[in-house]
C-alpha cells in the first residue's frame, strides 16, 4: 500500500522507521512526503527515513497527483480556531479517493461528522487514532470492539503539561518553572497558555464527543476553565486536605445535547482521574452497556503515537 505524507517532522520520522521495521509483514511504502518548511520529495519504490527533499509542489493537489498515494497521512500542526489549513488537505485527498490517517486533532475537533459523511460518499477510510492520546487505542476500540455500546459521556485527564506543571507547583515550584519544565520534555504548546488555559484539553473533548457521541460541537462549545488561577500556595493547602488538582475534560449526553466542560478540579488524592503523573493520560468512557472502562497510557512518546498512525494503516489495509 502506498502512502504520502503532509508533515514530516518528529512523529513523521518516528512513523517512517515504523514502517521501515514492519515491512517485513505489512508491506507499505512512503511514496511522498510534502513539508512547508523543507520542499517535497517522492519515490514511487519507497522513500528512506531521512529523504532528500526537493522543490516544495505547488499545492496539495498537485502533491497528491505526482505521489498518486492509496493514504494520505495528515500530519500538520494544530489550528485551534479553525482546524484549517488540515480539513482542507483531508477534503483533497479524498476527492481524489484517497483513505485518509490523521494525527491532527483539530479536523475532528471542528469538522469530523462532515468528514466522515465526506469520506463514506468518496468510498474511502477516514482513521484518527493518534489525535487524542497518543496512539491508544480509543475511538478504534470503541468501534470494533463495542457493537451496540452507547457513550453516555467520558471523564479525561489528558493534558500533559498542565499535570506536569501542576507536579511542579505540589514541589513548591513557580507556575514558570513548571512551563520550562513541560518545554524541556517536549510536551508543552509553543503557546503553554494553549495548555494551561484549558484549549487544548477543548479540542481533545471536542474530538473525543464528535466521535464517539455524535456531538457536532467545536472547541469553542466547551465550558472551559484552565490551571492559571492555580498558586503553589493554593496547591499546598489543597494537598494538605488529601486532595489534589486535576485538569479534567468531561462530556455527559443530556435531553438538550452533549455538554462538553474543562475545568482544573478539586479531587480526592485516591480519584482514579488523580492517578496518573506527568505525560501519562487517562480516560473513562460511561457506557449504557459496559458501564464505566477506561484506557490509559504511561509516559507515551513519539513511539506511541506513529504507532497509533500505524494501526490506523494496518486497520484500512484490512478493511480493503
Amino acid at each position: 500500500m502506498k502512502v504520502a505524507l503532509i508533515g514530516y517532522g518528529n512523529v513523521g520520522r518516528a512513523f517512517a522507521r515504523l514502517v521501515e521495521k514492519k515491512r517485513a509483514a505489512f508491506p507499505f511504502r512512503i511514496v511522498g512526503a510534502h513539508t512547508a518548511r523543507h520542499g517535497t520529495a517522492y519515490d514511487p519504490q519507497g522513500l528512506p527515513v531521512e529523504p532528500a527533499f526537493g522543490p516544495a509542489a505547488p499545492d496539495i493537489d498537485a502533491f497528491l497527483a505526482h505521489a498518486r498515494p492509496e493514504v494520505l497521512v495528515e500530519l500538520t500542526p494544530l489550528n485551534p480556531e479553525s482546524g484549517q489549513p488540515a480539513i482542507a488537505h483531508i477534503r483533497a485527498a479524498f476527492q481524489r479517493g484517497i483513505h485518509v490517517i490523521t494525527a491532527n486533532k483539530g479536523p475532528i475537533a471542528f469538522a469530523y461528522a462532515a468528514l466522515a459523511e465526506e469520506a463514506r460518499r468518496s468510498g474511502v477510510e477516514f482513521r484518527h487514532e493518534a489525535a487524542t492520546m497518543d496512539g491508544t487505542p480509543v475511538y478504534n476500540m470503541v468501534r470494533n470492539n463495542l457493537p451496540g455500546v452507547i457513550v453516555n459521556g467520558f471523564a479525561g485527564a489528558l493534558n500533559s503539561t498542565s499535570k506536569v506543571i501542576l507536579g511542579a507547583m505540589s514541589r513548591g515550584l513557580t507556575l514558570e518553572q513548571g512551563i520550562d519544565e513541560a518545554r524541556r520534555l517536549g510536551v508543552a504548546e509553543a503557546d503553554p497558555w494553549f495548555d494551561i488555559d484549558g484549549w487544548d484539553s477543548a479540542c481533545k473533548a471536542a474530538a473525543l464527543a464528535n466521535v464517539l457521541m455524535d456531538a457536532r460541537l467545536t472547541p469553542q462549545q466547551v465550558e472551559r476553565r484552565g490551571i492559571g488561577k492555580v498558586t503553589p500556595d493554593k496547591l499546598a493547602e489543597i494537598e494538605a486536605s488529601g486532595k489534589t488538582v486535576v485538569l479534567v475534560s468531561r462530556a455527559k449526553r443530556t435531553p438538550g445535547g452533549v455538554k462538553l466542560r474543562v475545568r482544573a478540579e478539586v479531587l480526592d488524592r485516591h480519584d482514579l482521574l488523580a492517578s496518573v503523573r506527568g505525560t501519562s493520560n487517562l480516560l473513562i468512557l460511561e457506557t449504557d452497556l459496559m458501564g464505566q472502562l477506561g484506557v490509559f497510557t504511561l509516559e507515551p512518546g513519539l513511539e506511541q503515537t506513529a504507532y497509533g498512525l500505524f494501526s490506523d494503516l494496518v486497520d484500512i489495509a484490512r478493511s480493503l
